[in-house]
């Protein structure tokens, strides 16, 4: 009797320090979460294993709510730079227009022609030309029409596209039968404007990956600064001297008009300085 005592003791004990030790590791992996969701990081996957079955479950559950969080985020913040971008885009086509049709006309008078006022005016005139022509460039970009989908073999396109661009070395890891769901000429834009990107920022190489339905694309351009990378994806911005800091805002919405996203990966891979993940819907 004595002996049993002793045997339901210690099972009694080992399994409050197991159920203590769990109830940490469970406190742990909630704020672990937390952190992710106050950072804006929605790509958490917390592991399953070592959980019981309810609480498998809604680890589970959680993992693709992060999914759907980093979706409903992005699409929230294309919408919402879209509307914006609408009204500040109207507004300098009000302002720019006079005066580009004033400076127009000031050239043609005789009595600016030849003089000191003449390089003055045509400065105005072409800064004013030029904003104009950006803007309605813009507008035709932005103005997309709704996707078609299709099954589009995948390493169809980029083989397309790879040979568009032969100063490039690329490596290519994608199945010959792996079928995407997607717009053939949006993925086919988008993956332009990442080469070009790349080449922009004196890229030799290309690598692009498939993993569990999502395409990585490195190369190995300079890096990004930690300073800009929150900023990549929004309208106008850009640091380069002659860059519009439209490809990559207008790429994101194309991937999400298609029911996929376009991220900048955290932790570009061995021989990448930049890399980006294209998912798929």
């Amino acid at each position: 009797m004595m002996s049993i005592l002793i045997i339901i003791g210690i099972i009694f004990v080992g399994f409050v320090v197991w159920f203590v030790y769990h109830q940490r590791r469970l406190r742990l992996r909630a704020h672990l979460m937390q952190e992710a969701i106050r950072n804006r990081d929605f790509t958490f996957r917390m592991p399953t294993h070592g959980l019981l079955p309810g609480e498998r479950a809604m680890q589970e559950t959680l993992n693709q709510l992060g999914e759907t969080i980093r979706q409903q985020v992005n699409q929230n913040e294309v919408e919402s730079w879209e509307r914006l971008t609408r009204v500040l885009t109207h507004e300098m086509m009000n302002a720019t227009a006079p005066i580009t049709s004033i400076s127009q006309s000031m050239l043609n008078r005789s009595d600016v022609k030849g003089t000191p006022l003449e390089e003055g005016i045509r400065a105005i005139y072409e800064t004013s030309r030029h904003l104009s022509d950006f803007v309605v460039n813009y507008r035709k970009m932005s103005e997309l029409e709704k996707p078609v989908l299709t099954d589009a073999r995948l390493y169809s396109v980029i083989d397309e596209v790879s040979k568009a661009y032969p100063q490039l070395a690329w490596e290519v890891s994608v199945p010959a039968d792996l079928v995407v769901r997607a717009d053939i000429g949006m993925l086919r834009q988008v993956l332009m404007n990442l080469v070009k990107n790349a080449i922009e920022a004196n890229a030799t190489k290309m690598v692009v990956e498939e993993n569990s339905s999502s395409l990585f694309i490195g190369n190995d351009g300079l890096p990004i600064p930690a300073e800009n990378r929150q900023s990549l994806f929004v309208p106008f911005f850009t640091t380069k001297r002659s860059g519009s800091g439209i490809g990559l805002s207008l790429s994101r919405r194309m991937m999400i008009q298609q029911g996929g996203t376009l991220e900048l990966a955290e932790t570009p891979r061995q021989g990448c300085h930049v890399a980006f993940i294209l998912s798929f819907q």
